[in-house]
């Protein structure tokens, strides 16, 4: 089958995957459910993107897009609210680092946290004598309050610790941010407790597991990646700490080319969740307020972030879908007799979801050169009482009706939910700015 491109499609099955191609700074650090780089590449393409234009991400997360663009010699933006997302994508898209040095602070480091290790006891290899270690490191009440009970484990999380601790000696130098985020990775994907799916859980317990070597191994891996680029490939990218609702105040002038982007979906999926343990083991939120401030900056797209004072929902008062989606989920609600805090809230989230996103399309307008091209990677969503929400047509619809040319919403996969027992569309939003 040949897609809208001309190009050979995909199986659907591996739509969403990171091909063995695409590994080079993509993983070093990325969300599980992060859509892939060829998605990005295809819409550089479509787009007929050089190095005389400007990208913009207004929904970073962990870069795909930035990435991307450097390595097609694109200049970039991206606009990013989770601090750990945001410090991921900046490094990934940072290359001007010294790699020997980089290569020989890592050994340093290991070497210091090994023997710091060794004298309490305790290896980095997986030991039964490990368990029976005393006087560990541990998080204070509030740092555990706001991560998932069983995350991580005692003994991981005491070397964790230590190599923190080691890897903060380094903080003025410029290897430090790749060093950190390289603990970063390590600790969600080889040293922690979690697993993902739609949301992030619970797995399987590690009592105990190599920490030192598995982020040495990652570190390593950074720097190969690096190494051919030889301090090149310094096309111009920037990642932007901000609200995306608030893009004219954080561009300063800049206008943009294109838009290549992923926003959250509206669904009960608590995006700060997916970054928490690595946010707070490496001190980028230190508590439950920071948790908070942190959420009142994001798109309202679960119950877990509604807060009383939220008012996004007036921008789409006249929009008679939306406010008759709103209607059938509270319907359904009363219905069912479903009386909980979140659940009340479905109906007002959805509005809010929607009102958020047409703001964000307001402000955009701004920034926006004329002729600007969009592409909004969203998905359906039956989340709330299995009230199906067609994200991409509504978005589509909102867009066309404050002066954007919607251009196609083209299906970019399907993928099966367990709510509704049918298949969900993931569509891409392609849009056109006339000015």
């Amino acid at each position: 089958m040949i897609d809208l491109f001309g190009e050979v499609t995909i199986k659907n099955h591996n739509k969403n995957k990171l091909f063995l191609s695409d590994r080079n700074f993509h993983d070093w650090y990325r969300f599980v459910l992060s859509y892939p780089p060829h998605l990005v590449r295809d819409y550089i393409k479509h787009f007929n993107l050089d190095k005389n234009d400007l990208i913009l991400d207004p929904f970073c997360g962990t870069g795909t897009t930035i990435v991307e663009a450097k390595l097609h010699g694109i200049p970039s933006i991206g606009i990013e609210a989770n601090p750990f997302a945001h410090f991921a994508s900046t490094v990934k898209s940072d290359w001007v680092v010294d790699v020997n040095e980089l290569k020989t602070y890592a050994t340093q480091i290991k070497e210091k946290a090994l023997l710091i290790l060794k004298d309490s006891g305790i290896s980095d290899a997986p030991s039964p004598n490990n368990l029976s270690a005393s006087n560990l490191f541990t998080l204070g009440p509030e740092k555990n309050k706001i991560i998932l009970k069983d995350s991580i484990s005692p003994i991981p999380l005491h070397k964790v610790m230590i190599l923190f601790n080691c890897i903060k000696e380094y903080q003025g130098k410029k290897s430090y941010q790749y060093l950190l985020l390289a603990l970063g990775n390590s600790i969600v994907y080889e040293i922690s407790n979690l697993k993902f799916g739609p949301e992030v859980g619970i797995g399987k317990i590690k009592h105990d597991t190599f920490v030192v070597n598995t982020w040495y191994n990652q570190v390593v891996k950074i720097a190969k990646d690096l190494e051919p680029l030889n301090g090149q490939r310094n096309t111009f990218s920037q990642i932007i700490l901000g609200d995306s609702r608030n893009i004219a105040t954080v561009l300063n002038g800049k206008k943009i080319s294109a838009v290549i982007t992923s926003p959250p979906y509206p669904n009960e999926k608590d995006y700060t969740r997916t970054t928490r343990l690595e946010s707070v083991l490496l001190e980028f939120i230190n508590s439950d307020k920071e948790l908070k401030l942190l959420k009142k900056t994001l798109v309202r797209s679960n119950t877990r972030g509604v807060y009383k004072e939220d008012i996004d929902d007036q921008f789409v008062d006249t929009i008679p879908e939306i406010q008759r989606i709103a209607k059938e989920i509270e319907d359904r609600r009363i219905e069912l007799g479903k009386t909980s805090g979140f659940e009340k809230l479905y109906h007002k989230v959805t509005k809010l979801y929607f009102g958020g996103m047409t703001k964000h399309l307001e402000e955009l307008k701004t920034v926006l050169k004329p002729g600007a091209n969009l592409a909004y990677v969203v998905g359906d969503q039956a989340s709330y009482l299995r009230v199906m929400i067609r994200t991409g047509q509504l978005l589509g619809e909102i867009a066309d009706s404050i002066g954007y040319e919607l251009v196609d919403i083209a299906q970019f996969r399907t993928r099966f939910s367990t709510a509704t027992k049918t298949n969900l569309n993931e569509e891409v939003v392609i849009l056109r700015w006339n000015g």
